[in-house]
């Protein structure tokens, strides 16, 4: 007795398979490994396949590796996130200070007017910028509809917030950090 003939078949792919290399090509293209001409190509093989492996050849280098390649990309993703963070820190730390005068009735007006309580001699600063003043325990800071804005913690603000020792505040692009 002789043994039938068997040949293997390539499969045609599935449309879920062609969305799901779709997706594959988009993010690989997103993540800047592919030029959008190699992008182009690959979407134009995909979409007409006659076979899987025509699509996992055009797919091979864009495979992740496993949970070793994915926990590389996260912890390299953190450290560039801890990077920025420790930046931001060290750029905070090295901004000259602002002290805060003591609380009183008296509302501090800052700006470019030789007439304001605090004056800066600046391009960024509008003649009546901002004012600072001492209310029920705490210090607000209101910005007077400066052209150029202020900024409270790197956040523009509208009208009056509560502001703090430690916070940083920018008035145009002066930038300070609030101190007692």
């Amino acid at each position: 007795m002789t043994s039938p003939d068997f040949r293997t078949r390539l499969t045609r792919p599935s449309e879920a398979e062609r969305n799901q290399a779709l997706v594959l090509l988009r993010d690989g293209a997103g993540d800047g490994r592919l030029s959008h001409d190699t992008f182009m190509r690959r979407m134009n093989i995909v979409l007409t396949a006659r076979h899987r492996a025509e699509i996992d050849l055009a797919m091979a280098d864009l495979r992740t590796n496993g949970r070793f390649s994915d926990f590389l990309v996260r912890t390299v993703t953190r450290l560039a996130g801890l990077t920025g963070r420790l930046r931001g820190a060290w750029r905070g730390a090295r901004l000259p200070g602002l002290r805060l005068p003591e609380p009183g009735e008296e509302t501090l007006t800052i700006g470019r007017s030789p007439l304001s309580g605090l004056r800066f001699d600046h391009d960024t600063v509008s003649r009546r910028h901002a004012e600072l003043r001492y209310v029920d325990n705490h210090w607000r800071l209101s910005d007077l509809g400066s052209r150029n804005g202020t900024y409270v913690n790197g956040l523009r603000i509208a009208g009056t917030v509560r502001v703090h020792p430690g916070d940083q505040v920018a008035f145009g692009s002066l930038h300070f950090r609030l101190s007692v």
